[in-house]
C-alpha cells in the first residue's frame, strides 16, 4: 500500500511540475542557462592567452609533416582544457541548488543530481585520456578500453542510455540487453564522430556549437534547467574557443576537447529522446526525438558513416586517417577553412530547420525525408569538380 501511494504520488508531483510550467517559470530558466553560457565563455576567453603561451614554451604543439595535415605551422593543441574547464566549472557552479528546485521546473529533482555525478566522472576520465594522448599518444586498444569503462559508468550506473525508439523504424521499448549495448554503441560512434571532423579550423568547434545551442533550446522549452544549463555551458566554452580556433588557428582542442564535446553531446541526446511525451508542448510533442536528435548530428554521423564505409570498401580499417572526409572534398574544390565552415554550418542549420517543418505524419515519414534531403545534399558535394591546383 505505501508502495502505491508513493507512486501516486510521484505521478501526481510530475504532472504538477508539468502544468505549473508557465512563461514565468521559462523566464526563471532562461536566466539559469544565460549565467553558465556567459561564465564559460568568459573563462574561456581570458584564460586562453596565457595557455597558449604555456604551450609554445613548452612545445605542447602540432607539428605539420603528416599528408593528411592542412596546418603549416606549429599549433598548440591543449585547447580541450579550456573547454573542460569552462563547462565543468560553469556546470557545478550554476547546478539547480535545493533551494532553487521550484516545482515550476520540469526535471526531477533527484534524478538531475543523480546523474550530475555520472557525467562529471566520465568528463574527467575522457579529458585525463585525451590530455594524454594529445600529449604522448595512446594505443587504440586502451582508448577503447577506457571508452567502455566511460560507457559502462554512462549507460548502466547512469542509466542514461536508449530504451526505445518512439515508432522510429516501428520499434518502442527494446529488451533490457540490446538497450545496454546499442546506447554504448551509440555513446562510441558519437564520440568518435565529433573526433573525425576536427579537421578544418574552427569546424569541430562550430559544429559543437549550433548542437549545444540546439540542445539548450530543447531542453530550455521542455524546463529541464540541469541539461539546459549542461548544453549551455559547452556552448559557452565552444564559442569563446573559436576565438582562438578560427583560421588561422592560433590553438586546437585536441582529443581532450572533441572527447569532452562528445561526452556531452551523447548525454544531452540521449536524455532527449527518453524525455516523457507527457511532459512536451503540443509543438515540441510533434516532431520525433529520435529524428531530431540526428539531425542536430547530421554532419558528422552522415561524414562518420561515409568515410567508414570508404574505408573498410578499400579493406582499411575505419579508424585508419586519410582525406575522404566532406571537408577535405570542399577544400580540393577551392574553398577557404572558413568557408567550409560557413557550409557545413549552413548545412547543420538547415536540416535541423527542416525538422521541426516537415510535416510528417508518422517518425518513420520523418526520418526517410529529412535523412534522405540530408544525404543527398552531403554527396552532391562530390559532383562538384576539383579545383586544378596551378603549377609553380
Amino acid at each position: 500500500m505505501c508502495v502505491q501511494i508513493c507512486t501516486i504520488d510521484t505521478s501526481i508531483f510530475s504532472n504538477l511540475q508539468h502544468l505549473n510550467y508557465s512563461e514565468s517559470s521559462k523566464e526563471a530558466v532562461l536566466l539559469e542557462i544565460v549565467l553558465p553560457f556567459f561564465t564559460a565563455f568568459l573563462l574561456v576567453l581570458v584564460a586562453t592567452p596565457a595557455l597558449i603561451k604555456v604551450a609554445k614554451l613548452k612545445h605542447l604543439v602540432d607539428e605539420p609533416g603528416e599528408a593528411r595535415k592542412l596546418h603549416r605551422r606549429s599549433v598548440p593543441t591543449l585547447g580541450g582544457i579550456m573547454i573542460f574547464a569552462g563547462t565543468i566549472i560553469s556546470y557545478c557552479l550554476w547546478f539547480p541548488s535545493q533551494s532553487s528546485w521550484k516545482l515550476g521546473n520540469n526535471y526531477d529533482p533527484l534524478t538531475a543530481l543523480s546523474e550530475f555525478k555520472y557525467v562529471l566522472a566520465s568528463m574527467f576520465i575522457l579529458f585525463f585520456l585525451g590530455l594524454k594522448d594529445d600529449i604522448i599518444g595512446v594505443s587504440p586498444s586502451k582508448k577503447l578500453l577506457i571508452h567502455v569503462i566511460v560507457g559502462f559508468v554512462l549507460v548502466y550506473m547512469a542509466d542514461i542510455r536508449l530504451t526505445q525508439f518512439w515508432g522510429l523504424f516501428t520499434v518502442d521499448v527494446l529488451p533490457y540487453s540490446v538497450s545496454l549495448g546499442l546506447s554504448l554503441f551509440i555513446y562510441i560512434v558519437i564520440v568518435n564522430a565529433i573526433n573525425l571532423i576536427d579537421g578544418v579550423d574552427g569546424l569541430a568547434a562550430g559544429t559543437g556549437l549550433i548542437a549545444s545551442a540546439a540542445f539548450c533550446y530543447w531542453f530550455y522549452r521542455t524546463g529541464d534547467t540541469p541539461l539546459a544549463l549542461l548544453a549551455a555551458g559547452l556552448g559557452g566554452s565552444l564559442f569563446g574557443f573559436l576565438f582562438f580556433n578560427w583560421q588561422p588557428a592560433k590553438l586546437f582542442m585536441g582529443d581532450s576537447g572533441s572527447l569532452i564535446i562528445g561526452v556531452v553531446v551523447y548525454v544531452l541526446v540521449m536524455k532527449m529522446i527518453e524525455f516523457p511525451p507527457y511532459r512536451l508542448s503540443a509543438a515540441m510533442s510533434d516532431v520525433s526525438k529520435p529524428v531530431l536528435a540526428m539531425s542536430i548530428l547530421s554532419y558528422p554521423l552522415i561524414d562518420t558513416l561515409r568515410v567508414f564505409i570508404i574505408r573498410m570498401r578499400q579493406g582499411r580499417s575505419p579508424f585508419s586517417a586519410d582525406k575522404n572526409h566532406i571537408h577535405h572534398r570542399l577544400l580540393a574544390i577551392g574553398l577557404t577553412h572558413r568557408q567550409v565552415c560557413y557550409v557545413l554550418y549552413a548545412y547543420t542549420l538547415f536540416i535541423i530547420t527542416l525538422t521541426f517543418i516537415t510535416p510528417a505524419r508518422t517518425p518513420n515519414m520523418s526520418f526517410m525525408i529529412v535523412g534522405g534531403i540530408a544525404v543527398l545534399l552531403a554527396n552532391a558535394i562530390f559532383l562538384i569538380p576539383i579545383k586544378e591546383k596551378k603549377a609553380s
